[in-house]
């Protein structure tokens, strides 16, 4: 919070110089409520670590765990390269670019992700303020929400719900192609939240880390050299891998 304190100040103090007004930072600086109040720099602060957070740590976590499932598991990996070599048959991956309609045809690839994310997904808890007086039943049993309180749900335990994912704890990214689909139940996959605000930055988030993953596995043989694998660690702001995450990289 200090360095980010420190660069708005600054800018503050140069009047912006420096910047063509279209990075993040002068965008914010230069936000305003509908009554005119300019945001406040311990705003700014929270927005720009807002976007840190949601922009690369979850991304470096999903990257991380789905390349250790799909390392860990020789049939899903041989599944992988399969597709990678179908999509890039008759290139070169030092000499030819990546390209964006390359990723979006790796539905393999995709789906591989989505399973690492039900698994174990970045976020222990997702929460909701309840705006008016709800009431629902469950199972015979009747609840009454009040308007005010607050909703929450952990991703991690109800998206390995038996009731809902066949064999909830085996890493299985076939459960959503055609024919199963599992993942269309309503509200039953919260790898991205769900609802009115569920993450906008989840088709920039499955390109990002896909692009990552791909180029990963054509270019390099993983083994995992730990002898059990690694458990999410849930005292962590984002559930990153605890334990031994070792991986050895060999160059094909």
């Amino acid at each position: 919070m200090e360095l980010f304190s420190e660069i708005i100040k600054a800018r503050r103090e140069s009047n912006n110089a420096g910047s063509d007004g279209t990075d993040i930072l002068s965008i914010f600086m230069d936000v305003k409520y509908k009554n005119g109040t300019k945001i406040t720099d311990e705003e700014i602060t929270g927005l720009l670590i807002a976007l840190l957070f949601a922009g690369q740590h979850t991304s470096c976590i999903s990257s991380t765990w789905t390349s250790l499932y799909i390392a860990n598991n020789p049939k899903v990996l041989k599944k992988v390269m399969a597709e990678q070599e179908k999509i890039f048959s008759g290139k070169s991956s030092q000499a030819d670019p990546l390209e964006f309609d390359d990723v979006n045809s790796m539905e393999y690839l995709h789906n591989c992700m989505r399973e690492a994310l039900r698994l174990c997904p970045p976020l222990i808890l997702l929460m909701r303020r309840v705006k008016k007086d709800i009431k629902m039943k469950i199972d015979g049993k009747a609840y009454n929400i009040p308007k005010g309180d607050t909703v929450m749900v952990s991703p991690h335990v109800g998206m390995r719900l038996e009731e809902v994912f066949k064999d909830a704890a085996a890493f299985e990214p076939e459960r959503y192609e055609v024919g199963r689909e599992e993942h269309k139940i309503p509200y039953a996959y919260l790898g991205f939240g769900g609802g009115m605000h569920s993450c906008m930055g989840q088709n920039f988030g499955f390109l990002q880390v896909k692009t990552i993953l791909s180029v990963l596995f054509r270019e390099y043989n993983l083994t995992l050299l730990g002898e059990e694998f690694p458990q999410p660690d849930f005292e962590a702001m984002v559930v990153g891998p605890k334990g031994d995450c070792r991986v050895r990289y060999e160059k094909k």
